[in-house]
């Protein structure tokens, strides 16, 4: 306690005060002198004793955080007290509190980083296996047909891995937040024709018929290259589903309190269990031989979601996947965006 700078000089002036109020008291009559020694001792040993508890108060809090720091499993806990000292351990306790959070969300977000790496060495070492295989095919194939086959094979695993490595930078790029949208408002019809030009020729390839409902002037607001992005990964979903001779539909509503995009399938469908796992990263469904990465789907819920948006999946009564995408009506001061 008195090694307290302050301890001292308090020590030294209310010595010197005690001493002269003292000789002043003796001057005047002897009996002032002695009264005012007395409460002089009776203040400073009261002052002395209850500053002794407050350091040892303080030691105990020292101690109590030196445990927490030290010791992971230990939670500190004040006495519920009146005072400042007693603020004073509310608040270490909520600042111990806020640091175990960020410890646990530390901790999970290692975890998850280490899951996410070894999923994306599993996702690309497939691949990669198999355009090995191709390799050792096409130098011990000598005809020319079969040559062709296998080198558009490895054409085709090499457009897997281009497209796995985009989706995983976009997500890194949205997770990082160095992605910055570019809020305006747009027509979800240019949205939807923006997403569907490159579906256009295989959909015609593989006879999947088309039904398009999006009324002319219905607008959202948000990045319409974005927005793009995540409906075309949606379309690749619905293709891979309907599969050849397939059927996909797709219906915009507007309501006073949001806009409502809807695609759906005729394909099979989701499973009770996929269901609540659809946009899971690197969720590729109970089918061992289901395609596709479980990227596209991630990617598309993170993309609305960062921008007000809402995206659901289910089964439609009628057969076939339903994916449902909603925008809240917001106030829009922003000028319509055109292609």
């Amino acid at each position: 306690m008195f090694r307290n700078k302050e301890i001292q000089k308090f020590t030294v002036v209310f010595t010197f005060i005690t001493m002269t109020a003292v000789v002043a008291g003796f001057l005047l009559q002897p009996a002032a002198g002695i009264l005012v020694l007395v409460s002089a001792a009776l203040y400073g040993a009261a002052f002395f004793a209850f500053t002794g508890i407050r350091y040892r108060r303080i030691a105990e809090i020292s101690a109590r955080i030196d445990e927490v720091l030290h010791h992971e499993d230990c939670l500190y806990i004040g006495e519920s007290e009146e005072g400042e000292l007693s603020i004073l351990e509310s608040e270490i306790v909520k600042m111990t509190l806020r640091i175990r959070e960020q410890n646990e969300a530390l901790k999970r977000e290692k975890k998850y980083l280490a899951d996410s790496l070894a999923d994306i060495a599993h996702q690309l070492r497939t691949p990669l296996t198999s355009a090995n295989l191709i390799l050792s095919l096409l130098k011990d194939n000598p005809k020319e047909n079969k040559r062709k086959a296998l080198q558009r094979e490895m054409k085709g695993l090499f457009g897997q891995m281009d497209w796995l490595i985009t989706a995983l930078l976009k997500l890194s790029r949205l997770d990082a937040g160095i992605v910055v949208f570019q809020s305006r408002r747009t027509e979800v019809k240019t949205v939807i024709d923006a997403a569907l030009r490159s579906f256009l020729i295989p959909m015609e390839l593989h006879n999947v018929t088309l039904e398009k409902n999006v009324p002319e002037g219905v607008e959202i607001q948000g990045d319409r290259e974005w927005l793009s992005e995540s409906i075309q990964n949606l379309l690749k979903n619905c293709m891979e589903s309907a599969g050849d001779n397939g059927k996909i539909e797709i219906i915009c509503t507007d309501t006073l309190l949001f806009t409502e995009i809807t695609i759906r399938d005729n394909g099979p469908g989701f499973t009770t269990e996929e269901l609540p796992h659809l946009f899971d990263r690197f969720y590729r469904g109970k089918n061992s031989n289901a395609s596709g990465y479980g990227i596209g789907l991630a990617l598309c819920r993170t993309i609305i979601a960062r921008q007000g948006g809402t995206i659901t999946a289910r089964n439609h009564p009628q057969g076939g996947a339903l994916f449902t995408i909603r925008f809240p009506k917001l106030p829009c001061t922003e000028p319509l965006h055109h292609i």
